[in-house]
């Protein structure tokens, strides 16, 4: 027998979920008075336990201690000192948590508070210690909501908004969805303020094709806009995250979009799977689909980004996402074939090296074509270049640059040590996903000249 006072109940139900909604602070506090939206707030938390109460996990990433700061000190505008930010952040943080834990409090459920800085998230020990804390809160039935830390957070280590932390909490949690929360119901393919004929747009398969109006650019009191909620739908949704965009005003909505897809999930996978006679003019099974039927044919107005098939995840998603390039390495597309083949990065396959960076630091992977003959300069490739993904590096880059192009046996020759036969060893690689991998031109053939770490040198000419 469960807990008859715990929100989830024990009846075998939908497949328990966890939820992430993210709140910025024009969500929660009045943009002109900086007075915390009491009947917002409430409605929020009413949602977060309704989803408890379904059996789902819940994740609040909650903005708006900066604006609460302000209120508490009578502070009519948005600062622009850091120093005046950081102070205004600690003061309001601990009204803001109170505040929560007040609402929570009437209906019995239990809340933390997590603040973290792009360092914390940097760090592998901290993200993974994150990540445990998070995931074991959720096995508790508590309610984690998660804030940068401005006291502490500066320009360098900052996220910048928190519909990007949000991305990477949701990722973090291996979560089902992510909400994110702003003032339109759904994207527009214009912006529906000057354009009634405005269209709404439900459902977004590639991010990259994708054609909206974008044109909010947040409120004066927090820092994302529109076109943050798209860069956090490409971080989510990499990570195998369906995320939502939905009118913060009427949070009730999530609750409803999440049983709406559920019920749209289980209607579509029932109709593609066959059933016996028995099961076919079984009653309740018509009943259950007419149920099924209905629930779908009225959801709340909504854009939803569809995650990405093979979803990026864990140390892949970390080294992709979680960490501050410091650098480049050109790479020639044979070396790309093989590091999608699951091999490491050999020097020979380097082509060129920009930036300072040191050993074990985190560098962008950029495709360029490989030239027949240097050109000006020495230069030994041709391209814009693409960048394919993100690597951690066993070599720093004036190491990098004596080993470019030759092969891995001549590494201690040059350096007078060899640490590691690769530039960075493959599991220290994560590349963006297969279908936006760029198809170069390219001049050899690497099946061709051996097998193993040595296929890939011998098919090319030094």
């Amino acid at each position: 027998m469960g807990d008859p006072e715990d929100p989830a109940p024990s009846m075998k139900g939908p497949k328990p979920l966890i939820v992430v909604i993210k709140l910025g602070t024009s969500s929660i506090v009045d943009e002109k008075t900086h007075e915390p939206l009491l009947s917002i707030l409430t409605l929020i938390v009413e949602t977060a336990v309704k989803l408890r109460k379904d059996g789902h996990k819940v994740i609040i990433v909650s903005s708006g201690a900066i604006g609460v700061g302000l209120r508490r000190m009578d502070v009519d505008k948005r600062p622009k000192h850091l120093s005046k930010l950081q102070a205004l952040a600690a003061i309001g943080q601990c009204r803001l948590m109170s505040l929560w834990d007040s609402l929570f409090e009437h209906l019995r459920q239990p809340i933390s508070q997590i603040l973290l800085t792009r360092n914390d998230i940097a760090d592998r020990t901290r993200y993974r210690n994150a990540q445990n804390t998070i995931l074991e809160l959720l096995e508790m039935g508590v309610i984690p909501i998660v804030n940068e830390n401005d006291t502490l957070a500066v320009a360098e280590i900052k996220f910048g908004d928190n519909d990007t932390l949000s991305a990477i909490i949701a990722a973090m949690a291996h979560a089902n969805f992510l909400f994110l929360m702003t003032d339109v119901d759904c994207l527009y393919d214009k912006n529906p303020r000057a354009h009634p004929d405005a269209k709404p747009i439900e459902e977004v398969e590639d991010i990259g094709a994708i054609r909206a109006d974008v044109s909010s650019a947040g409120s004066s009191l927090g820092t994302g806009g529109m076109s943050t909620k798209i860069v956090a739908a490409r971080l989510a949704t990499s990570a195998g995250v369906t995320t939502v965009i939905t009118r913060s005003s009427s949070p009730g909505n999530i609750v409803k979009i999440v049983r709406y897809l559920q019920a749209r999930k289980k209607y579509t996978s029932s109709h593609h799977t066959p059933v016996g006679d028995d099961e076919a003019e079984d009653p309740l099974s018509r009943s259950t689909a007419s149920l099924s039927l209905d629930v779908l044919e009225n959801p709340p107005l909504h854009t939803r980004f569809l995650p990405l098939p093979q979803p990026i995840r864990d140390r892949y998603f970390w080294i992709l996402h979680g960490l501050a390039p410091h650098g480049t390495i050109y790479i020639d597309a044979g070396a790309h074939r093989a590091l999608a083949d699951k091999a490491g990065l050999l020097p020979v396959g380097v082509l060129d090296v920009e930036g300072s960076f040191a050993q074990q630091e985190a560098v962008r992977l950029v495709v360029v074509e490989r030239r027949l003959e240097p050109g000006p300069g020495g230069r030994l490739w041709d391209g814009p270049g693409v960048e394919v993904g993100r690597a951690l590096v066993n070599y720093g880059a004036p190491e990098i640059v004596r080993i470019k192009g030759h092969r891995s046996r001549e590494i201690e020759t040059l350096l007078g040590y060899a640490d590691s036969e690769y530039v960075a060893d493959r599991e220290n690689v994560s590349l963006l996903h297969r279908e936006s991998r760029p198809v170069t031109p390219v001049h050899e053939k690497v099946s061709e000249g051996g097998e193993g770490v040595t296929a890939y040198e011998n098919c090319v000419n030094l």
